[in-house]
């Protein structure tokens, strides 16, 4: 069975299908529409997850053995295959068509895949998978959709935004969906809920023009400390909120430790960026990132988001942006530190 992604949370609201596959090449829908089903798995007692990447030399049987298997902590388990291009190769197709001959009541399986190809989705392999589960795909949204997409998504954050604002953040993101939700949550920041004036928003877009703080993330993710510590004094200097520089750089940090932890299960830092749909074009700092700073670090550095936004709040005292600037200068960080000798 086909959904589209608006028909999703109606449909969740039944008994859910022992199998679902979440595909496209849109990586925030594709993310965003796998939490949604394992939000509502857990609500109907799937509370145990085992996740697999499939990459070079996967072993196939690990899915077929796990879906045997009888669960060690919860009655009912969720088996999450990441298939991040789209294409399973002779092995897995043969190993997803046993699966849907018998698929066991006990678990649930979330296949979430890059852009599954239209010729893919016509041979016999594949139809006979999707007979058995549900499948949801994310389009692209073209350029003349973007307004409204925005304007809907501004309304689930609580926000509300004339024809004229909703178009000028479509042109500010130039189509990035991602980037999209990243400048309505910057909103929500800066002005809270509630209806925003076309001023307000243009007020935010402009400045996000000059020192923008995805930016700031971006160039620390490059090692470039001058270049942080210019974006830092700018984006003070123009009177930029606190908490929105401090959301920019815990998002990159907590998505970091996220793939660190992967990584490290994984043994391959490519497998944890492709389990995340990171972007081609990113993937040369974030992985530049992986190799320098370890889960540890990463974890630290949260906490040290921590103490920020309680500074921030007032229950702490400090300097916001002096600490904001030592938290951007450590993600900008080079080397990995070497481990200290024991005494």
């Amino acid at each position: 069975m086909k959904l589209r992604i608006e028909q999703l949370e109606q449909h969740l609201k039944q008994p859910l299908a022992s199998i679902y596959i979440v595909c496209g090449d849109e990586p925030l829908q594709v993310q965003e529409t796998s939490d949604t089903i394992r939000q509502q798995a857990v609500k109907q007692g799937f509370i145990e997850r085992q996740r697999f990447v499939v990459e070079t030399g996967f072993d196939w049987q690990q899915l077929l053995a796990s879906a045997n298997a009888l669960s060690l902590f919860s009655e009912q388990q969720l088996l999450e295959l990441h298939i991040p291009s789209g294409n399973p190769g002779d092995a897995g197709r043969k190993a997803l068509v046993t699966y849907t001959e018998n698929p066991p009541q006990d678990k649930l399986l979330l296949i979430i895949a890059g852009k599954i190809e239209s010729s893919t989705q016509k041979t016999k392999w594949f139809k006979t998978l999707e007979k058995a589960s549900v499948l949801v795909q994310a389009w692209p949204i073209n350029a003349a959709q973007l307004p409204r997409w925005i304007a809907q998504r501004m309304r689930q954050a609580g926000l509300q935004a004339d024809l004229a604002s909703t178009q000028l953040i479509s042109e500010r993101t130039e189509g990035n969906l991602l980037a999209c939700a990243q400048e309505i949550e910057k909103l929500r920041l800066l002005y809270g809920e509630g209806k925003l004036s076309h001023e307000q928003v243009a007020a935010a877009v402009a400045n996000s023009a000059r020192y923008d703080v995805f930016n700031l993330a971006d160039t620390a993710l490059q090692g470039d400390q001058a270049g942080v510590m210019r974006i830092i004094q700018g984006l003070e200097g123009e009177g930029t909120a606190a908490p929105v520089v401090l959301w920019a750089l815990a998002r990159e940090i907590r998505a970091l430790a996220k793939m660190a932890f992967v990584a490290h299960q994984e043994q391959s830092i490519d497998a944890a960026m492709r389990s995340q749909y990171i972007w081609e074009k990113r993937r040369p700092l974030i992985k530049r990132a992986l190799q320098t700073h370890s889960l540890k670090r990463l974890q630290s550095m949260l906490q040290q988001a921590t103490k920020i936004d309680s500074i921030i709040k007032g229950n702490q005292a400090g300097n916001a942006w002096d600490e904001l600037q030592r938290l951007a200068l450590a993600l900008a960080r080079t080397k990995r530190p070497r481990p200290q000798a024991a005494a």
